[in-house]
């Protein structure tokens, strides 16, 4: 069994590795290049605690964090993959999907969502789909997030217990630990039919969140072929002299009240 991971030596690393995703995605700016990547993985995985780490740093307006509700009544009645065309990148633009198409080969096949021609479909079509975004120039990654058995019940334990997460803990979370063989079935199906060439599986084994999360980061970042840009100086000017403006009285203003003072 791999030992945890020193928090010490991650902290250090994480910020290390998140001052290279700056870098990158300024070069994602600089060059245009266009970046999709899926976070997948059963749940209690990690998935979105790895998301957090991944963008804290970066800017919302060039990565950008999807994650889609249930679908619409008019959303089931579209082509499968339509309502995610909506979120793909224009140049200069990262996106990072918490959950994906990649639903209906997992949740919606398993808990009976889909019917099993739609199910069929989305297994022939996804490899299509994604060497159609590859061959647009698209960087399309996609990472499965391992968990054991073991280790998701105590994550949802933990979530339970927890009012802070208690809102991240649902019916079919807790439902997959009696169908845990059924999604390891369908994952295993999933592979073989979309790890492609032009877009395969990385799998993270993400027992440890923090061994998890470090693995992950790196190899993003050893995936795209970014180079370090220049920033110009930016020189802050010197305050100019008053030219006799004064603030209105501060009664005049609905001003927060001071609620730290009674701490």
């Amino acid at each position: 069994m791999t030992h945890r991971l020193a928090k010490n030596t991650y902290e250090t690393e994480l910020r290390r590795l998140q001052a290279q995703l700056v870098d990158m995605q300024a070069w994602v700016q600089a060059s245009g290049a266009r970046i999709i990547v899926l976070f997948e993985g059963r749940d209690a995985a990690g998935k979105g605690s790895t998301i957090k780490r991944v963008s804290e740093y970066l800017n919302p307006r060039v990565t950008r964090v999807v994650a889609l509700p249930t679908p619409t009544e008019r959303e089931r009645s579209e082509w499968y993959f339509q309502r995610y065309v909506a979120h793909l990148p224009a140049a200069g633009e990262i996106v990072l999907m918490d959950r994906s198409w990649y639903n209906r080969a997992g949740v919606e096949h398993v808990m009976g969502y889909c019917t099993n021609a739609q199910y069929h479909r989305f297994l022939h079509q996804a490899p299509i789909f994604e060497r159609m975004l590859v061959e647009e120039g698209i960087l399309l990654l996609k990472y499965w997030f391992s968990v054991s058995d073991v280790e998701q019940e105590k994550r949802f334990r933990s979530r339970n217990d927890d009012p802070m997460r208690r809102w991240k803990l649902s019916p079919n979370d807790v439902l997959s630990i009696t169908k845990w063989e059924d999604y390891s079935r369908a994952k295993d199906t999933m592979f073989v039919h979309t790890d492609i060439p032009e877009a395969p599986w990385f799998e993270v084994d993400n027992e440890d969140k923090r061994r998890g999360r470090i693995n992950m980061i790196a190899h993003l970042l050893s995936q795209i072929p970014y180079e370090v840009i220049e920033r110009p100086e930016i020189e802050i000017p010197p305050r100019p002299e008053s030219r006799g403006y004064e603030r209105p009285p501060h009664d005049d203003s609905k001003i927060v009240p001071d609620y730290a003072a009674t701490l």
